[in-house]
């Protein structure tokens, strides 16, 4: 749902169980208008097409909101309906989306940064902890699934550990949760294949030195305009002496200024370089378009975890053994096509959790049937005509 028909469903949401407990009261003070207000469900289609009419009705369901709360505030026999999940979660998300200044109540505006951010931002009545999120044209509102699987070539292939987070949670937040997942039951690999949006050098640091486990994934490259474009100097082709904290351009000149730093909680260097060095430089404008250079680096464990992997991913075994990682996609198809892991049967983290480990299990039931009966794996599809053309020449 949109934030509009957020606002819609919620108020649609306390007068439903307030009219299958207490009709009478109901009855009694609500507008007649009302019915055909919020009798429907809040559907897109049913909104108001341009964007001054939705800001309008807006204003007209949050006025009605606020209504109906001053409402049972001042009823002596309604205070217990404050106890009511539905009342209370009315109350929670009418803070979200309005403000009230001098006793006017208005819609937020979205551009101006108005809103809170996207984990907190209640997305529905009917289940408060699932969050709305965005990836590419794909946009939804409930979790996120993190499945891993085996991969052995003589072996079947079965699901490990399952994690489900809220959808505003970073991939690589969630690798330390899979990891002991495995180390509580004795099944960690040497190895584990990832994608890049779970590595990163923390997280491989952390891997090898808790778990012993080495994270096999595309690094992350450097954003850097130098590194980015291929020409001049980036921060790889600079010499750095972690002992002496000195760092040398590929000019031979060596670095003065050395400052250990934070960023976001996680430790930097940050190293300068003089204005007499860099002014008379010859190969400055490839290096720099300031005066002097700087460049910031991760701790040293960090830095050379980061190297060590983007030097992995030029190695002549890395294109027999990454793709392996590319059957996940397969897993993730076979769920959501054969077991429903799209649709969330279960309102709440924790049933959602409980619902994909049930999924995880009937695969492996499902796996472990084909690889006794000697099913092979299944192939990537291809077109009808995609098979009939032989394959073209290089």
């Amino acid at each position: 749902m949109n934030r509009l028909a957020c606002v819609r469903e919620t108020m649609r949401f306390p007068l439903n169980r307030l009219t299958m407990l207490v009709p009478d009261w109901l009855g009694k003070h609500l507008p007649p208008e009302w019915a055909n207000r919020y009798g429907p469900r809040a559907d897109d289609y049913r909104l108001p097409p341009t964007k001054a009419k939705r800001v309008a009705y807006a204003q007209q369901i949050g006025q009605d909101g606020l209504w109906l709360l001053e409402r049972i505030e001042g009823d002596k026999q309604a205070t217990y309906f404050w106890q009511l999940p539905a009342v209370a979660i009315l109350r929670r998300v009418w803070i979200q989306p309005f403000r009230v200044v001098d006793g006017h109540l208005s819609w937020r505006v979205e551009k101006q940064d108005e809103l809170p951010p996207s984990a907190q931002l209640i997305s529905s009545p009917y289940d408060l902890e699932a969050r709305f999120s965005r990836k590419r044209a794909t946009m939804w509102v409930g979790y996120k699934v993190h499945l891993t699987e085996t991969c052995e070539d003589d072996q079947p292939h079965l699901m490990t550990p399952v994690a489900t987070t809220v959808r505003t949670a970073a991939d690589s937040a969630t690798l330390p949760q899979i990891q002991q997942g495995w180390a509580a039951q004795s099944l960690l690999p040497s190895q584990q294949l990832v994608d890049t949006g779970y590595r990163s050098a923390e997280r491989s640091v952390q891997s090898q030195e808790f778990y012993q486990v080495e994270l096999v994934g595309p690094a992350r490259k450097d954003q850097k305009g130098q590194a980015l474009a291929g020409k001049g100097y980036a921060a790889a082709d600079f010499t750095v002496d972690w002992r002496k904290q000195q760092a040398t351009c590929p000019q031979g000149q060596p670095s003065p200024c050395w400052f250990n730093t934070l960023e976001n909680g996680q430790p930097r260097v940050f190293i300068k370089f003089s204005r007499k060095q860099c002014g008379p430089c010859p190969v400055r404008p490839q290096c720099t378009r300031m005066n002097r250079r700087g460049i910031k680096l991760r701790a040293a464990t960090h830095y050379q975890a980061l190297q060590a992997a983007r030097a992995r991913d030029s190695q002549a075994d890395w294109p027999l053994l990454y793709p392996q990682r590319a059957g996940i996609e397969g897993t993730i198809s076979q769920g959501v096509r054969g077991f429903g892991l799209r649709r969330a049967r279960y309102v709440g983290l924790a049933k959602t959790h409980l619902e994909h480990l049930f999924i995880a299990t009937a695969m492996n039931l499902w796996r472990l049937v084909d690889w006794l009966n000697d099913v092979p794996l299944a192939q990537t599809r291809q077109a009808a005509f995609e098979r009939l053309m032989p394959p073209a020449r290089a």
